[in-house]
């Protein structure tokens, strides 16, 4: 009996070190036919979700409306600011800061902000997770920052917050930025539990801006052994700079270069690669310009960008929306943008 129970124990753990080795290879084998753009709009403070086949024209896949109401997952009754990232596993990963600036004019809540001017502007203190298998039935989760360790009861704001996978930890990997009342913005991050439900790791500072001035919106891409975070610093006219690391958290070297040539202020950068090429695209936020909108660089080396314009100003469509906020782009297959697009009664059409 114990002979045949010691066989069984070791066919269990083949069997799970068999399934471990596929999935940990899933995205290398996949074959990405479109991509998925999450974004937020002012007037809704929701989720949004666009799908292209090109990399270049934007479709809504519920004809400009949201996919999800932020009054229906958020604390404060609206999200700002989605991300999204896929697991090596095909998990699906969206964080969203948890926050409606219009909370008051919408009769949400009796003052400005929920706490005093103190806290400086928006002065939330939390993230919406969510996680997926197929895009459509997620999980959702409220945490709260100031709640989750001692000493952070103060912080002012908890804005911005982007995923991904440290390798050496072995962990998923939140970053974000945030203050301690209406001090500096600043870049930290924290490693958060597989079910996406709880921050493992107390705060701590990714980047370290060499002026003592607010600096947001990280987005980190791995590309060959390194480490490219995209990030806003509001040092004279808020824009995109880019910081180098070999470490997914740690020793990020300065550049002062600024990489979009816009004259209005930016932010919100993030960066995507184009399916089967040596390309990138950065997209950021125009917040300065009326209406605002998306600009738009593409690169093969990370080093020279290539001015691509704004939405529906050049080469970049957004066929059927208007006023998009903060996006994040993930590759998709054509089966996964097909069920979703089914999902929400879009005709998605592909060349091939």
């Amino acid at each position: 009996m114990r002979n045949n129970f010691l066989k069984c124990l070791l066919l269990l753990l083949m069997t799970a070190f068999i399934f471990s080795c596929a999935t940990s290879k899933q995205n290398k084998t996949l074959k990405y036919a479109a991509y998925l753009m999450v974004y937020f709009k002012d007037d809704d403070h929701s989720l949004h979700m666009a799908i292209s086949t090109d990399a270049k024209s934007f479709t809504d896949v519920n004809k400009g409306k949201a996919v999800i109401a932020g009054d229906t997952i958020a604390e404060q009754k609206g999200i700002r600011d989605p991300h999204i990232f896929r697991g090596s596993d095909g998990t699906f990963y969206l964080s969203m800061t948890d926050l409606h600036i219009f909370g008051k004019e919408k009769g949400l809540r009796k003052t400005q902000w929920e706490r005093s001017d103190d806290y400086g502007w928006g002065n939330n203190r939390g993230f919406v997770l969510m996680k997926s298998k197929n895009l459509i039935n997620w999980s959702v989760t409220r945490v709260r920052v100031d709640q989750a360790f001692p000493g952070f009861e103060e912080i002012g704001c908890a804005w911005a917050p982007e995923v991904t996978y440290d390798d050496k930890e072995k962990k998923l990997m939140i970053y974000y930025t945030m203050r301690f009342k209406n001090g500096k913005n600043q870049l930290y991050y924290s490693y958060v539990n597989d079910d996406f439900n709880k921050l493992l790791s107390l705060p701590k500072l990714l980047f370290q801006y060499p002026k003592d001035i607010s600096y947001i919106d990280a987005d980190i891409t791995k590309v060959n052994d390194q480490y490219h975070m995209f990030y806003t610093p509001h040092d004279g006219t808020p824009g995109i700079k880019q910081a180098v690391s070999n470490k997914i958290n740690a020793d990020y070297v300065f550049n002062d270069t600024w990489i979009d040539p816009e004259p209005k202020a930016c932010e919100a950068p993030h960066i995507w690669k184009i399916n089967d090429e040596n390309r990138w695209i950065l997209v950021y936020d125009i917040y300065g310009i009326k209406p605002h909108n998306f600009g738009f660089m593409e690169t093969t080396d990370f080093k020279s960008f290539k001015d691509l314009g704004h939405f529906n100003e050049g080469v970049m469509k957004a066929t059927n929306f208007s006023s998009p906020k903060h996006a994040a782009v993930i590759s998709l297959t054509k089966e996964e943008a097909l069920r979703l697009a089914k999902h929400w009664g879009m005709d998605l059409q592909f060349k091939n």
